[in-house]
């Protein structure tokens, strides 16, 4: 159940056991590997062809795992800021208040929302689902819609500046204030691609293999900061770093950005059931609403 009014909760970043399950779901996707859906800013991916009729879409008309009830999966451990308190029933966090926001869109109350933990690697594996659809931080790419389906984006993943606390660039608000700054990414990343298009620093990005040889370079005093995407981010202010924080994050550029989406069994009779409800819920504001409480008032703010 979606309740707009919800005042964002204190909370600190998810610790060392979030290494597994972010960094399994999520990466800088190399830029001629990343595929786009869509998602909460941005523009619609075409899950499918055209929009189902509102009455095809009710908890009465649904073909559900369990009559009445809408399975939803999700991982365990689910970390913040995408769960609190791993609980995704308690609809905090990012992505279990889309849930329930999609829950609500389809006509289901939270009573009537049942959640189930499934791994990652079983989600995105073809076959029969034992839930209606899931939501773990799962990107949209072409070579998983060969096994499974997917809504419509629901949360565009965007770029980061992750440095350390004291650092020269920690605290600054705009990307000119970064214009001076030693900053860093993944070798053939979209990371490097913002540094460049987007940043464009006086002084030439430092390029590295790996992101952990990034964040040893930022150990290290070599650079000012890291570029990865928002989850990574997270990870490695709370995990990698000893005194790490998320600077901003960056806009989003022109064209089509990568996304998670709900995932759903190959040609499940309720794809466009649940990309009609993400997709409305993009066009009311929404997910702007849930991203503004859950992330960007949860130690990532955007950079103007």
């Amino acid at each position: 159940m979606l309740k707009t009014s919800r005042r964002p909760a204190a909370r600190h970043l998810a610790v060392a056991a979030l290494a597994t399950t972010t960094l399994a779901l999520t990466a800088c996707a190399p830029t001629d590997e990343a595929d786009s859906g869509d998602d909460a800013s941005g523009t619609s991916s075409e899950t499918t062809s055209e929009s189902p009729a509102a009455d095809a879409c009710t908890p009465d008309t649904m073909q559900t795992v369990a009559d009445g009830t809408l399975t939803i999966a999700t991982d365990d451990p689910a970390y913040e800021p995408w769960f609190v308190d791993n609980d995704p029933t308690n609809g905090k966090g990012y992505e279990s208040a889309v849930a329930y926001a999609v829950a609500e869109q389809l006509g289901y109350t939270q009573d009537q929302v049942s959640w189930v933990k499934v791994p990652f690697n079983k989600v995105v594996q073809p076959g029969p689902k034992d839930f209606d659809f899931d939501v773990n931080q799962v990107s949209i790419t072409e070579a998983r819609r060969k096994a499974v389906d997917f809504s419509s984006g629901y949360y565009d993943v965007v770029q980061t500046v992750v440095t350390n606390k004291g650092s020269a660039i920690d605290g600054v608000t705009s990307i000119a204030d970064l214009a001076d700054a030693k900053l860093g990414a993944q070798v053939g990343t979209t990371s490097y691609t913002a540094i460049t298009d987007q940043i464009q620093p006086s002084q030439e990005p430092a390029v590295f293999d790996t992101n952990d040889q990034a964040v040893q370079a930022l150990k290290n005093g070599q650079i000012d900061g890291i570029v990865v995407d928002l989850p990574t981010a997270y990870y490695m202010a709370a995990v990698q770093l000893d005194d790490g924080v998320i600077v901003g994050q960056l806009p989003l550029p022109d064209g089509e950005p990568e996304q998670f989406g709900a995932v759903l069994a190959k040609d499940s009779p309720l794809t466009e059931c649940v990309s009609g409800a993400v997709d409305a819920l993009r066009e009311d504001g929404i997910l702007d609403q849930i991203n503004q409480e859950w992330l960007a008032q949860q130690g990532a703010p955007e950079l103007s």
